[in-house]
């Protein structure tokens, strides 16, 4: 950057004293007073931080325009996904060029057949900043529709009935919900999940009959254990209810019979501490897959009548060496996902002749995962791939020819040809010893020479894997030369159970020192340097950014860190803070004195010293009901009044938004656009 630009005055914002005392500690907060939404000084704060980036910005205007035409153009607008088949009818999305939002259809028992429109969200969204149709569940005989909708982007869900036969809206509105439905099998009651309005938490099922009040409902079910949420679904054979109540390390389900929508739900198997199980039906079993005496979970299964914890017979051991993901049940075969050395596999299994076989795929990094299969009584398994370089593929697969199908590859258009680009996979060896695998990609005649940029994403938490997926956003990058790595560092569960449970709670700074010893790795193999290394993280991936700045502030040029959670102890302490309570078992509660003070060593709030740190452009939305816009703008307030340094430090909050950013199918891009013209203007290009 020019040394012009880094002359104008940054937003400095106001300090309030603010002392936060636990367990004997006292903290001062000068920036606490930002935790009001409603408070037009902070409005103007974060509208003054929008104004200075688009000032420091104002240069790479134009390249931020070329970005953004580029994404899209790869775009196929007209774009229709593969019908799947449920109960008689093809349903399938499509757009039409130019617009945001998909529309919805599906044709009754031929995909030649008439198309039925379901929902035109373009139609639905008009007037609308934001506008998100989450859940969409269709009754078994086809004739309703249930319906979430969210126009604030806080994940707060107001359902709405139609009439597919006649178009005709019902008046019943549901607020408060998450937006998903279960139906029964009478086609006119459904059973819903509603959130405490503070917390967002899901806390309570009710059942309702569609035709009548919303306020005539009846609660079958209230959660009371704050760090527990809930969700109601119908399994996939159609004949139970299923209520799961979970928390990050345990959990319990209540089956009902779908024909018997008014009866009582009666307990699976009561919660114990430190097991979590998952449950679907199949004939005269339930099959369940669970961690009890089993770290990287074994299947189980059980009488219809007996499903208590005795009774489970074990189907597939555990195995130290294979991480057992999910399970899908069809009439005569079962699908395991599995997860082994860092790699999604499916296995087929015949549940009348147990044979089995894996299905075979030869890149070295690549994703492998079923797809939707809402058909219980089928023998085509469909399932999706796609690696750092195939666009995401669907397939149909017979599972008893072992036959696939290619459906359908993402079309990239513009000529994208995937011989151009590479893909590796390495393992980095860990300070203590630790393998971590790191998935990267980059276009042909890349140079390892040290002098060339390379973004490292990374996560790490919640065990939530990143896998080698594609995008033909990134290409954007690539095709400018650099260079796009991730760091599948502990906390995930790329390797495994024991991988997610060596990156939480007291464990947690092996996330951070993961990521910085895969970026050292990096560098000494000569892939980039200090000068051109990047690191990009999001939500707890924010943390990790937080985290490695304050650690390693000199090893990168460049750091992106978007929605981030990086105000851990203040947070975790707040209980009426969505998320909060149910991610104890992840973070630690620190009103324990032990979790507060490992807590706050690596807080990165909290860990912001006097000291040069690096280009950093954070994002946030004003209405993210997963990480508040506060800890951002704190963070990037607190930044500013320490650091040494006069590199970039740029804050945008999106004020019609929230943790997932815009809505639609483009408006999205325009964040892309802004985060990688901040990166390639850092590289001069």
């Amino acid at each position: 950057m020019s040394e012009e630009v880094i002359t104008i005055t940054p937003p400095v914002a106001e300090k309030v004293k603010k002392e936060l005392t636990v367990n004997g500690d006292t903290r001062i907060d000068n920036y606490y007073w930002m935790n009001d939404r409603e408070d037009p000084k902070v409005i103007a704060y974060l509208k003054a931080e929008n104004a200075y980036l688009d000032t420091m910005t104002q240069s790479s205007a134009k390249l931020r325009t070329k970005l953004y035409e580029e994404m899209k153009s790869r775009i196929m607008e007209t774009d229709v996904s593969v019908p799947y088949l449920k109960e008689g009818y093809y349903y399938y999305s499509r757009y039409e060029q130019g617009k945001e939002y998909p529309i919805y259809c599906r044709k009754k028992g031929s995909t030649e057949a008439a198309e039925e429109i379901i929902l035109n969200v373009n139609d639905l969204a008009k007037g609308h900043s934001y506008y998100q149709v989450g859940a969409m569940t269709v009754s078994p005989d086809g004739q309703w529709l249930a319906y979430g909708v969210d126009t604030v982007s806080r994940r707060r869900y107001v359902i709405h009935i139609k009439n597919l036969q006649t178009g005709e809206l019902l008046p019943e509105l549901i607020a408060e919900t998450s937006g998903n439905v279960a139906w029964a099998s009478d086609n006119k009651t459904f059973f819903y999940t509603t959130k405490d309005t503070s917390t967002l938490r899901e806390n309570k099922i009710f059942r309702h009959l569609a035709g009548t009040k919303a306020s005539d409902d009846q609660m079958v079910y209230e959660e009371k254990d704050e760090t527990y949420s809930i969700g109601v679904s119908r399994c996939k054979s159609g004949k139970y209810i299923m209520i799961e109540s979970g928390s990050t390390l345990s959990s319990e389900y209540r089956i009902l019979d779908a024909s018997k929508p008014t009866a009582a739900f009666k307990v699976f198997q009561p919660r114990q501490k430190d097991m979590l199980y998952n449950i679907d039906h199949q004939d005269d079993h339930f099959y369940i897959v669970t961690n009890w005496d089993a770290v990287n979970f074994r299947l189980m299964q059980c009488p219809l009548d007996k499903t208590e914890r005795s009774n489970w017979k074990e189907v597939i051991p555990h195995r130290a060496d294979v991480l057992l993901e999910g399970l899908d049940l069809f009439r005569d075969h079962m699908v395991l996902s599995e997860r082994s050395k860092g790699l999604t596999q499916l296995r087929v299994i015949n549940t009348h002749t147990h044979e089995d076989h894996y299905l075979h795929f030869d890149e070295p990094a690549y994703v492998a995962a079923t797809s939707v299969n809402p058909e219980f009584d089928t023998k085509v398994l469909r399932y999706s791939y796609t690696s750092m370089t195939t666009p995401v593929s669907t397939y149909d697969y017979n599972m008893d020819t072992k036959q696939s199908e290619l459906r359908k590859r993402q079309e990239v258009l513009g000529g994208y040809d995937p011989k151009n680009y590479v893909t590796e996979r390495i393992y980095v060896t860990a300070r203590d010893g630790a393998k971590v695998p790191v998935s990267i990609v980059y276009k042909k005649g890349f140079e390892k020479n040290g002098k060339k940029p390379l973004l490292l994403y990374g996560y790490g938490s919640y065990g939530h894997s990143i896998d080698p997926t594609f995008s033909s956003n990134r290409l954007s990058l690539l095709d400018r030369g650099f260079a796009y790595a991730i760091a599948h560092i502990r906390g995930g569960e790329e390797m495994g159970r024991q991988w997610y449970e060596d990156g939480k709670l007291f464990k947690k700074k092996n996330t951070f020192t993961d990521f910085i010893d895969c970026a050292d790795y990096l560098v000494a193999q000569h892939y980039t340097d200090s000068a051109h290394l990047y690191a990009m993280g999001g939500s707890a991936g924010g943390l990790l950014m937080g985290a490695v700045v304050n650690m390693r502030p000199t090893l990168w040029n460049g750091v992106i860190a978007a929605v981030p959670f990086v105000d851990v102890v203040t947070t975790m302490l707040d209980e009426s803070i969505p998320l909060t309570t149910g991610e104890f078992d992840e973070w630690g509660n620190p009103k324990k004195k032990d979790y507060y003070d490992y807590m706050k060593s690596y807080s990165p709030y909290d860990n912001v010293i006097a000291q040069a740190y690096p280009n950093m452009l954070v994002t946030t939305g004003l209405h993210d009901s997963q990480v508040q816009y506060w800890e951002p703008a704190k963070w990037v307030a607190k930044l500013r009044e320490v650091k040494t340094d006069h590199h970039l430090l740029l804050l945008h909050t999106n004020m019609e938004a929230g943790h997932g950013g815009a809505s639609g199918r483009f408006k999205p891009l325009e964040e892309i656009a802004m985060q990688y013209a901040f990166l390639i203007t850092l590289e001069g290009k």
